[in-house]
């Protein structure tokens, strides 16, 4: 069995997220026991990202990078007023448990990671993917391209083939594609339409993410979406 152990230096709201792969076999550095480490991820004023408003949970596009220089000197403002306080707690002999409540989710943690092959790939599936969020996407990314296809490259030039730029459909996406082809966009808009994917409120295209993403799939097929 092909394994690999990483140790990696990784953002706290970013490693919430990266943990819930329960795949893997996780050292961490602990805060209970040792001092947090002084160092947390910041963002430039042209990196901060604006609520997405189809995918609820993810971003989409950036605010001014002059209105972002206010939030980035406050956001250094607060690491430091945060890691002055949890010092200031440490010195004092508070319990280490207690004194970190208050560090902000951007404090780094280290941890050493292993794990095998088939789940390294599954967690990259997942996480190199547009719609994870940006920071776990840039570490999965760097863990790729940097370290796998090094390390396996025939393992990595395939899964790159078939899961990351390999294109897959949904029972609904082919009947679609089924009416497309065979140049009956009316009842391929019917289709799209009993499937969920398309209804109109006001004369106007309800916001639908599963529509969002067959339209990108389409698009790299050149074929333009029938309801636009």
């Amino acid at each position: 069995m092909c394994e690999i152990k990483l140790h990696v230096r990784v953002p706290m709201d970013a490693w919430r997220q990266w943990i819930r792969h329960r795949t893997a076999n996780v050292n961490e550095y602990s805060t209970r026991y040792s001092v947090a480490i002084d160092a947390a991820l910041q963002t430039k004023p042209d990196q901060w990202r604006l609520q997405g408003t189809i995918n609820r949970q993810g971003s989409e596009g950036f605010l001014d990078p002059e209105q972002g220089k206010k939030l980035s000197k406050q956001e250094q403002e607060l690491h430091r007023l945060s890691r002055s306080i949890y010092e200031q707690r440490i010195n004092l002999g508070v319990a280490r448990e207690q004194a970190r409540k208050d560090l902000p989710l951007c404090t780094y943690t280290e941890a050493y990671w292993k794990i095998d092959l088939h789940n390294l790939l599954h967690f990259l599936s997942l996480r190199m993917e547009e719609h994870a969020q940006y920071e776990i996407r840039q570490y999965a990314t760097l863990i790729g391209e940097q370290i796998v296809s090094r390390w396996v490259p025939l393992t990595w030039e395939a899964f790159v083939d078939y899961r990351i730029k390999g294109g897959y459909f949904s029972n609904a996406e082919k009947e679609i594609l089924k009416a497309l082809y065979s140049g009956d966009s009316e009842k391929a808009v019917q289709v799209a339409q009993q499937v969920g994917f398309v209804s109109y409120k006001d004369g106007k295209l309800r916001p639908n993410l599963e529509r969002l993403e067959f339209e990108q799939k389409l698009q790299e097929l050149g074929i333009t979406p029938p309801w636009k």
